[in-house]
Parts: C-alpha cells; structure tokens; sequence
C-alpha cells in the first residue's frame, strides 16, 4: 500500500501575500544553494591544499556528499508535519557545521597531523543536511500556494541551480582572493543562518509554536555568536596552527594568488636554517638544497650552456647554480608564482641563500604557465639546456608538466644536441613514478640518463650540517638527463671546484644504482590519460 501523506500541523495565515512569500521562498532557495557549493567547494579546495591529490579528494567528497544528500532527503520526510520548524532547525545546523568545517579541517591536520576523516564526517553531515532542505522547501512553498507537484519542482530546481552558479563563481573569485578559506567559510555559515532563520520566523512564524519560535531564535543567535567569535578568532588560529605545523620559527606567511608561502627559521645567521614551504609541502631546505640543484643543474651543463631556460625554480636556486658558469649567456625562468620570485629577491636569508641571482643582468624572468608558455612558442629562442625544475608529479596541478606532451614541447625548443635536466620525484620511495616519467620523455623522442641523488641509492656525499646543528637524513630525489639523439654523457666538467656533494664517481654509482631499479615496460604519462598517482 502506499504510504500515507503525512498530516500538517495547523498553519495560520502569511504575513504577506502567495505571490510575494513564493517569491521570498524560491529566494531562500537560491541563497541556500549558493551556500551548500561554497561549503562543498571550500572542503574540496582545503583537502586538495592539506592532502594533496585533487583528484581523489574531489572525488571522495562529491560522491560522499551526494550520497549523503539522498540520504538526507529520505531522514526529511520525518519532519514535514512541521516543515518550518525542521527547515530552521536543518539551516542552523548546516550553518554552523559548513561555516566552521574549514578551520575544524585545518585543526584536525594541524594537531593531529590527519584530515581525512575529518573530510569524509563534514562531507557527510554537510551532505545530509542540505539533502533535508529541498522536500523541506517543497512542503513550504506549497504551503505558500499549491500548485500542481511539476511546477514547484521546476520552481525550486531552477532557484537551486542558479543560486549554485552563483556560489561556485564566487567562491574562487570573491570568497577565496578576499576573505581566505577559514573566514570565507565562516561567513558563509552566516549568510546561510540569516536566509534560513528569517524566512522561517518572519513569513512562517504563525506555523511554529511559542516555544518553537525561542527555540529556533535562540539557536540562530548562537549560531552567528559563534561564527563571529571564530572569524575574529581566525588570524589568531592561524598563526597557532601554522606554529603546529611548521614549528615555533614561522617568520613568513603568504598567501599568493596561486599558493601559499611559508618561510621558517631565524632571520639571522646561516641561510642553511631556512626552510620554504609551498602550500604546506617543504620546497627547499637550506640544510641539503645544495645536495639536490647540484645533481639537478650540473649534469645537464655538461656540454654547450650559452642559453638555459629554467622551468620552475622561482626560488633562484637553480638559477644559481646555472650562473656559476661564466659563459653562460642568458638564463631564463619561467615561473607561474611571481610570489615566490618576489620572496627570492626580498626575503634576506633566501635572497643569501640564493647568492643574489636576481640582480645578475644575465637572469631573465617570465611569469607564466610553462605549459602555455612553450605551447604558444616560448620566446622563440632555442636553448642548450632546459632545467626542469618542477613540483613531484604526484602533485595533481603538476601532472600535466610531465606529460608526453609537455616534453614534446621541451624538446621543441632545444637546440641540437641540447640536454634537459628533470626532477622525476623519489626514486626509492616512489620507483613507478620515477620510471613512468623516465618512459614519458622517452615517448617524446628524448634519450635518457636516469640517476639518483641523496636517497640510499645515492653515492652523493651527504655529510653532517655543522653550520645549524641539524643532522637530517638525507632526502630521496630521482633525476633524468635527457636529450635528442643518443643518450647524453652522464658527467660534469672538471672545473667545479665549488661543487660540494656532487662528484662524476658519484654520479657514475647513482646512475648504476638507479638502473637496477628499472620497471620494465611502463606506458609514458599523457594528457587525456596520466598515469601518476
């Protein structure tokens, strides 16, 4: 048998006429569903941000999220004798869950150095409760004036679509630029709490009872006393949390209109204290970044490096090593973050670590996606060396910069002869990454050289840093050397005096250590179907 409708309370008359309280509903609607994306995409951008891998944390929050939305359209149906009072109390309840998921996220990686499942309860609760709001709504706009099942869904459903463009246009391009992730999210919850509280206990009042009506203001007005209090709380929470994170040395924190930047360390004394983090992932150690752009640039300078083009490494680092060689004659970078190359040539102890290269005349700076930038045809200057200086392509944004494609571009501008030096990510960690992108240039008509530096397999000198009194272990970094035709000579030139854990018997074991690694038979990474993970 089918189930039966359930009974309505009694309602007593709108405050105002159908047309206008329909009117006022469908604009709760559109408010709602503007808030509900903005929560979604504020869990998606703060998980790609804390874990990294956008595509697996898009993909665990729509499906928990839209799974949870059917489950809480189905948990609805308990409370639509009484559909205002539900929908308030639904509203609050999303408002302060969606306006404090971000900085509760943040919390969970700052102090308990885990955030997913964090992630998967704020999916699901969040989901839940904006899954209760749509019958909610459609019993009280019926309440409003009834009209035949078809044209209400339509109603509503065209309300909720546009009030969702709505939030996800604003969410990247007014919520985050302005407010941040942690207040944007906030303020949201606010939004959310007003439009939900003030349709229910102004157009809907005469349909709750006394009691009802205290009950759904008094937790309204916690809810936004609440929010207020975290987002005047938020800068202070912050600075705590990121002291959790980094430790108690954070002496520079940016957030750029691609990453964020954090610097920690003294400002004074050796700049080998300095450690740079990029949207939470350590970058460069002052300790050991000689270890790792040392095996990067110099291999690759083994030939002819009149002109080198630099992809990445808007920290100088590369770039200085490049310079070390008086005949070069031109160093270009192409850097997608003019952030970090602002924080390179202003920041005193990277700017040392550096050795200035920014104010060499030689250095020539593009602010660019490497990608575009060589796909548009770069400069149209064919260079003897390319650097690859780039994020691991595990990093989802990065995958693309590891493509087939991408090298195909590469190679297009080189010169003949010319030899590109890649960062392939962690050899003895991540082994199928480092072979895949091995594969990769490869496919693109590149030979290859495939060696290691700083991991177990290295025969790099670590050596102990005296100068901080930090011993570290050393890092795990996997490079290939690659170029046109044969494969290039795998060596560096004899007048390096000022190489400190770079030497060609080094270089020789790193290369055969690395070979004994090979995994045979890996397809190359393309666009449509990258195979990094």
């Amino acid at each position: 048998m089918p189930e039966p409708e359930p009974t309505a309370a009694p309602t007593a008359a709108l405050p105002v006429r159908p047309r206008t309280g329909r009117l006022l509903v469908l604009a709760t609607v559109f408010v709602c569903a503007a808030c509900g994306l903005v929560y979604e995409l504020e869990l998606l951008a703060l998980a790609s941000y804390l874990i990294g891998d956008s595509v697996t944390q898009a993909s665990v929050v729509l499906s928990v999220m839209v799974f949870a939305m059917g489950v809480g359209s189905l948990l609805a149906k308990r409370l639509r004798r009484r559909p205002a009072a539900g929908f308030g109390a639904v509203e609050a309840g999303l408002a302060l869950i969606g306006g404090l998921s971000a900085i509760a996220l943040y919390a969970c990686f700052a102090w308990l150095g885990e955030s997913r499942p964090a992630l998967v309860a704020f999916s699901l609760a969040i989901g839940v409760l904006i899954g209760a709001e749509i019958p909610l709504l459609m019993t009280l706009i019926q309440r409003v004036r009834r009209q035949d099942a078809g044209g209400a869904v339509a109603d509503l459903f065209a309300a909720d679509y546009v009030g969702a463009l709505v939030g996800g246009l604003a969410f990247p391009f007014l919520l985050l630029p302005m407010l941040g992730q942690l207040t944007g999210a906030m303020l949201t919850g606010a939004v959310n709490a007003a439009a939900g509280g003030a349709l229910v206990l102004w157009l809907f009042r005469g349909d709750l009872s006394r009691r009802a009506r205290w009950l759904l203001l008094v937790a309204n007005v916690t809810v936004l006393a609440v929010l207020a209090c975290a987002t005047a709380l938020a800068d202070d929470f912050e600075r705590v949390a990121r002291r959790a994170v980094y430790g108690g040395e954070v002496r520079v924190a940016v957030q750029t209109d691609v990453q964020e930047l954090v610097v920690t360390g003294p400002s004074r004394g050796s700049p080998r204290s300095l450690d740079l983090y990029l949207d939470g992932r350590l970058r460069v150690s002052g300790y050991d970044e000689h270890r790792y752009h040392e095996a990067l640039v110099h291999p690759a300078m083994n030939g002819p490096h009149a002109r080198v083009l630099v992809l990445g490494g808007g920290d100088g680092l590369a770039a200085r090593e490049v310079l070390r060689y008086p005949d070069v004659r031109s160093v270009t970078v192409v850097e997608l973050d003019p952030g970090v190359v602002r924080l390179a040539r202003t920041d005193p102890m990277l700017s040392a670590l550096n050795a200035h290269v920014y104010g060499d005349p030689r250095l020539r700076v593009v602010t660019a996606d490497a990608f575009g930038w060589l796909r548009a045809g770069g400069d149209g200057i064919a260079y003897d060396v390319v650097i690859s200086d780039l994020p691991d392509p595990g990093i989802t944004p990065s995958t693309k910069l590891y493509s087939q494609e991408f090298y195909g571009l590469v190679a297009r501008s080189l010169r003949p002869g010319g030899r590109i030096g890649v960062h392939a990510g962690p050899l003895t960690s991540r082994p199928h990454t480092f072979w895949t992108v091995e594969a990769t240039l490869r496919a693109a008509g590149l030979a290859t050289r495939p060696y290691a530096a700083g991991g177990r397999l290295s025969g790099f000198s670590a050596g102990p840093d005296r100068s901080s009194g930090r011993g570290r272990a050393p890092q795990d970094w996997g490079f290939v050397l690659a170029g046109r035709g044969q494969p290039p000579a795998l060596g560096i030139r004899r007048d390096t005096a000022w190489l400190r854990s770079l030497s060609l018997a080094g270089l020789a074991a790193a290369s055969r250590d690395a070979e004994r690694t090979r995994i045979p038979g890996l397809p190359p990474s393309t666009l449509p179907h990258p195979r990094y993970t």
